[in-house]
């Protein structure tokens, strides 16, 4: 049995390991992955919805100022991050040092981490998605206008994507209930 007396097995395996860092730890870490990772599925959604952008507006400038609406939709997938990290900020609490590696402390810790994963990948993923269409947006509205609405319609329901990674998190997040403070 290991000394913090939850687990049983090798005093090196993984489970060891894993109960040994500090929920804090596991928190910061998904905090910053919602949204560093958002960020970047932001980013790489503008890189392609840009480039292509770009240059099918030589063939047909006017696509220019309507086919933004997709860099904005790639932008707002950054938004989701900042706003669940956020979210993710206010769920810390402080606890006594002697409840830090309590069950209730580390269920909050890995909760807060496991929401922060699943937004800052769905959000990557929204990204990417979100990028893709808005290029072939760009591309198909240079040769035929009539096709902008029809592939926005597309575009929209990428974007939700990334709502569905923030309803998951918020839902998850929820579990993150830290032991409370003895006076």
């Amino acid at each position: 049995m290991s000394d913090s007396g939850l687990l049983v097995g090798y005093p090196s395996s993984w489970s060891v390991a894993l109960v040994k860092i500090s929920p804090y730890t596991f928190s910061a870490i998904g905090i910053a992955v919602a949204i560093g990772v958002s960020v970047l599925g932001a980013a790489w959604g503008i890189y392609i919805t840009g480039s292509s952008l770009i240059g099918a507006a030589i063939k047909a400038p006017r696509i220019t100022s309507k086919n933004l609406i997709s860099v904005i939709f790639c932008e707002a997938v950054a938004i989701y991050g900042v706003i669940v990290a956020i979210i993710l900020q206010t769920k810390l609490e402080s606890v006594p040092l002697s409840k830090i590696y309590a069950p209730e402390s580390l269920r909050a810790g890995y909760a807060i981490f496991a929401s922060g994963i699943i937004v800052g990948f769905a959000n990557l993923v929204c990204g990417l998605c979100v990028g893709i269409i808005g290029s072939s947006c760009a591309l198909s509205d240079a040769q035929n206008s009539s096709l902008f609405v029809k592939i926005l319609v597309i575009e929209i329901f990428g974007s939700a994507l990334g709502l569905f990674g923030v309803i998951v998190g918020i839902i998850m997040s929820a579990q993150a209930t830290w032991p409370a403070k003895t006076v």
